[in-house]
């Protein structure tokens, strides 16, 4: 556990800057000197205006690496009045949690203090430890501030996520990172002192590699430096063969948060909605070699299964579904079969977009057309008053005529006559085209 002390920060670099790395001496210190994420820190926009006002709520940073979320976490602890701690999911548990709730109790009652808790990897907490938490953010007893690299909706609780606000933090555009490698250049205490060139086809590649992640684009730069030999003059010049000796090759090959990650998981998506098994498990073994979380192809497969073959095979959404249960379970190296075999069956499934289209379209008519009332035959009427003013006074009940179905109306007058779902002649999807057509003679689809 880490109660942050800024100073103590300072005076470390300051004294020993040479065996600080290049990303920590450059962490930014101030909202002003920080790069990025507009959106939230930009004049007047809201987390801006909370750190200054010193109101933080409890809430998620999520984002890639080397997006800010740690740093931003660190300037909150310079800019606010209040204790700050910090734990890292990957080596605290509930024990230091239970300290630092301790320490906010007696702050809140005897100082009337704030006490804050900034959690870096938060989706490595399980269920039990994130339930450590929930009262206390419920109380108020301490202002949680937790730092993902995934989807919180997937793995924070539901009771804690309703609890805090998400921020999205961004990855770093080109002229993010190309501000960030020429501060270090001009501002670092080692880099300043020295005669540095590192033209614009270098910075790009080393832009490239770094993936909008600020840490590894300075991190690359100084190996990159380590790796020139000073002409006679004294210029070091950087050369794109020292950024890509820097760089190990699994960067060159498959970054996690880069442009070529973006690149395989589109290939992987495509060869299975172009019904292509063979190219889908390559692009798989692809992103495996590289690192990637098993679940995060997982998830991908989920959304396929539904987008691009839907009700065409309906079973698709249950393997999809059953082999992200089943790697969690697993684990690699294991479980780079079940994702194989799912990704064979749903490059091999009959395909169908309809139902994506359907819901598609259906948004696109509530955006566009406002919210029409409900038929007075289909409302609830719970009430006496309610059955008085005929609500579900007509109503129809299925079960009560042959095959179970009668036509009646269910769309808004406005919209009686509207199709979204347009099944194709593909899989299973056909005898639903058909069973609908035959139900709905008035409305051929």
């Amino acid at each position: 556990m880490e109660l942050f002390d800024q100073q103590n920060k300072i005076n470390r670099q300051a004294t020993h800057p040479s065996f600080v790395p290049l990303a920590e001496r450059m962490r930014p210190m101030s909202m002003d000197k920080f790069v990025g994420q507009e959106h939230l820190l930009g004049n007047g926009k809201p987390l801006r205006m909370l750190i200054e006002k010193d109101e933080v709520p409890s809430m998620i940073f999520w984002g890639p690496p080397g997006c800010g979320k740690t740093t931003l976490a660190r300037i909150l602890a310079s800019q606010t009045q209040a204790d700050f701690f910090q734990l890292n999911a990957v080596s605290s548990g509930v024990q230091e949690v239970r300290k630092v709730i301790e320490r906010a109790e007696i702050n809140r009652s005897r100082l009337n203090k704030k006490t804050i808790l900034f959690i870096d990897e938060i989706h490595r907490f399980n269920k039990a430890q994130q339930d450590a938490l929930l009262h206390s953010v419920e109380d108020g007893v301490i202002i949680l501030i937790g730092a993902t690299t995934e989807n919180p909706s997937f793995e924070v609780i539901s009771p804690l996520l309703s609890r805090c606000l998400v921020y999205v933090l961004e990855p770093l555009g080109a002229d993010q990172l190309n501000t960030i490698i020429s501060g270090a250049i001009e501002n670092d205490l080692i880099l300043k002192s020295q005669q540095i060139q590192i033209e614009k086809n270098e910075r790009d590649v080393l832009m490239l590699l770094a993936g909008g992640d600020a840490r590894i684009v300075l991190n690359g730069l100084e190996t990159s430096l380590r790796l020139v030999k000073p002409e006679k003059s004294g210029k070091r010049v950087v050369t794109i063969r020292h950024i890509e000796e820097a760089f190990q090759r699994r960067y060159l090959k498959y970054d996690k948060s880069g442009e070529e990650h973006y690149n395989i998981i589109s290939a992987f998506i495509k060869s299975m909605r172009g019904c292509d098994p063979d190219a889908a498990v390559y692009w798989m073994a692809r992103m495996l070699e590289g690192g990637e979380d098993p679940k995060f192809i997982a998830r991908r497969m989920i959304v396929l299964a539904s987008e691009d073959i839907g009700n065409a095979d309906p079973q698709a959404l249950n393997l999809a579904t059953s082999c992200f249960t089943a790697i969690d379970y697993i684990g690699m190296p294991e479980a780079r079969i079940i994702l194989a075999q799912t990704a064979a069956y749903l490059a091999s499934a009959p395909k169908s977009n309809a139902s994506y289209m359907a819901i598609e379209n259906a948004l696109a008519d509530v955006r566009k057309l406002g919210h029409f009332p409900v038929p007075l035959h289909l409302r609830n009427a719970p009430t006496k008053l309610m059955k008085e003013l005929d609500y579900g006074k007509e109503y129809k009940y299925g079960h009560s005529f042959k095959n179970h179905f009668i036509e009646q109306q269910y769309l808004p007058d406005e919209l009686r006559e509207k199709i979204y779902y347009s099944p194709t002649d593909e899989g299973e999807e056909k005898i639903i085209h058909e069973r609908l057509n035959q139900w709905w003679r008035n409305r051929k689809r």
